[in-house]
């Protein structure tokens, strides 16, 4: 008797446990469809906001949700379901519109309708360039080579102010075109000016549609020395950006 109720115990344990996993597992799917979802920075294309080894939520109901908030986005509906308007200075995760299946975080720079240009390294917005400031350096000690990199505090149009990076004089999208921003579509760029394909690149990149821009950085939670991993816990001490953690992203 004692046997049979022992193992009946053992076969609830066991069911309890697969019942506990099956819900978080279903909990998970919701947060990362409906609320957040995490992804990490392979790329210098936004430094200095975002630094490469950094890993942040981004907030999935900022605009509305389109295919691409599901998992494996399955062409199940078009457009955008309880769509609220992208601010101008957004950092915003997209889907490529050359390739659906890549993500790109870059700033929201212009908005359906505008007209966006670089004359000079300075961005204009409509034929007027935005205030631009330059700030103190910004240096990086990579491998005990200390580099220092013009960096300026640009001001948008809307008052939402942020820096960027100026590796180059006279780099190769420091003078373009005048880009006319179609509806319905937004110009992203990076702000390591010389070193981001963005909007800019119209072959690679170029406008990108609302229906493809999957949500809004939100917060680091994690960032870790560029060249380490983070599954080195025994390194976090000397490799873990403490500084960086639970910083809002501007």
């Amino acid at each position: 008797m004692s046997v049979q109720t022992g193992t009946k115990r053992k076969e609830g344990g066991f069911a309890e446990t697969v019942r506990v996993i099956i819900h978080a597992l279903i909990i998970a799917l919701v947060i990362r469809t409906f609320l957040f979802q995490p992804f990490n920075i392979p790329s210098g294309s936004m430094i200095p906001t975002l630094l490469v080894g950094d890993y942040l939520f981004v907030s999935k109901y900022s605009y509305g949700y389109t295919h691409y908030s599901l998992p494996f986005s399955p062409p199940i509906f078009s457009g955008r379901i309880i769509g609220q308007p992208v601010d101008r200075g957004d950092v915003v995760v997209f889907r490529l519109p050359k390739d659906d299946t890549t993500d790109y975080i870059k700033r929201v720079i212009g908005l359906p309708g505008d007209r966006i240009q670089m004359i000079d390294g300075v961005l204009n917005i409509n034929g007027e360039p935005i205030k631009r400031t330059r700030i103190e350096d910004f240096v990086t000690d990579d491998d005990g080579a200390v580099q220092r990199v013009k960096r300026y505090r640009e001001t948008l149009p809307n008052g939402v102010s942020y820096t960027t990076l100026d590796l180059t004089e006279n780099g190769f999208y420091d003078n373009t075109q005048v880009y006319l921003v179609p509806p319905g579509h937004y110009f992203m760029m990076g702000d390591n000016r010389d070193n981001s394909t963005d909007s800019r690149v119209l072959s690679a990149v170029g406008y990108v549609p609302y229906e493809n821009i999957i949500g809004r950085a939100q917060l680091i939670f994690f960032s870790i020395r560029d060249g380490a991993h983070a599954w080195e816990v025994w390194r976090w001490p000397w490799t873990v950006r403490w500084t960086r953690l639970f910083t809002l992203v501007r």
